[in-house]
């Protein structure tokens, strides 16, 4: 089984960009997306549906134009859960969760933090969202939250880790925080297979940033340990190119 997540940055934008093409070569089974800046019937589902996947689920922001989160699928999920039930991350349309047989798919989009009030609201977000999973962990034992969590974890995850350990996305708060959250027992799956890779999912738009290849990696697919000996392989694709953001993909064996 082959997991997707992409921050596309978009998703009507990376549809023009040739997002269907791309995704009818590399054949996932879930394809998670974050930043769909689109509501429900803005995107046409006609268009996955005729690439195989049947199943396509959307949760945006109130807010137009703004955040959002989707999930489509080739595999008919059981439930469907739209949200946390956590009134101020709902409205912005951050969290989409799909639960199959066994496993369960989050597509998160956490917040990011551009000034003082947004990285105050990320803290907030953040420790709401960390209560929220470990209640959600004790129900689905294989469960993998992935997504754009806005934050780099450990230096090597990051192109200037001196310079920018005072930008918001690497700030020692941020990354105290996804050590607390990978604590509650999550598995980082790049760094599973790959302890010692220098690769990035995120590259800004200035500065030729991503032609030089000075990138953050913020896009993760976290997993409970039930899930750890399914795995087969955890990479970054960088050579998708329809957003500022490149997709990570998983792979497990099916149960």
């Amino acid at each position: 089984m082959k997991i997707i997540s992409y921050n596309v940055n978009g998703i009507r934008a990376a549809l023009r960009k040739g997002l269907i093409k791309w995704l009818s070569s590399v054949n996932a089974d879930i394809v998670c997306f974050q930043e769909t800046k689109a509501q429900p019937e803005q995107i046409d589902d006609q268009l996955f549906k005729d690439i195989g996947y049947h199943y396509c689920y959307w949760f945006s922001a109130e807010k137009k134009g703004y955040s959002g989160v989707g999930i489509i699928s080739k595999i008919e999920p059981k439930n469907v859960i739209y949200g946390t039930n956590i009134s101020y991350m709902d409205r912005e349309g951050r969290n989409l969760q799909l639960d199959f047989e066994e496993l369960s798919v989050m597509s998160l989009y956490l917040p990011s933090g551009t000034n003082d009030d947004r990285l105050e609201f990320k803290f907030q977000y953040m420790d709401d969202f960390r209560d929220y999973v470990y209640h959600l962990m004790k129900e689905h034992k294989k469960l993998c939250i992935c997504g754009d969590y806005n934050i780099c974890h450990q230096p090597i995850d990051i192109h200037d880790p001196v310079r920018l350990k005072k930008v918001s996305g690497f700030l020692p708060e941020e990354r105290e925080w996804l050590s607390s959250f990978l604590d509650l027992g999550l598995t980082d799956s790049f760094r599973y297979f790959h302890p010692e890779t220098i690769q990035y999912s995120w590259w800004s738009y200035r500065a030729n940033a991503r032609a030089k290849n000075k990138g953050w990696r913020l896009d993760y697919h976290l997993v409970t340990k039930k899930l750890l000996d399914n795995l087969q392989k955890s990479l970054i694709l960088p050579e998708a190119k329809h957003s500022d953001h490149c997709p990570v993909l998983l792979e497990t064996l099916k149960n």
